[in-house]
């Protein structure tokens, strides 16, 4: 298993925001690749269940103890400079 994950790059991303989880559920994919729907990017680049590419958290809980792994020290706040001109 450590063989397996450790194969290639990984990239950690942290997102927050409204209904943050289900947008990107929607965004990643079913799990199994073969299922997503053309424009995921499981649907578009997923090519087997044992390799989908992309995780995402499911549930709250699952990002807090995720979140816990990938960033032991907490996760950075940043404003982002154009964000007054898109939310109230």
């Amino acid at each position: 298993m450590i063989k397996f994950v450790t194969s290639g790059p990984v990239v950690c991303m942290a997102w927050a925001g409204r209904d943050a989880i289900s947008v990107a559920r929607n965004l990643i994919g079913p799990t199994n690749g073969r299922e997503a729907a053309p424009g995921t990017i499981r649907g578009d680049y997923g090519m087997d269940i044992g390799y989908n590419m992309i995780h995402g958290s499911d549930a709250p809980e699952t990002a807090e103890f995720e979140l816990g792994l990938w960033f032991p020290e907490g996760v950075m706040d940043w404003d982002q400079t154009i964000s007054r001109w898109f939310y109230e």
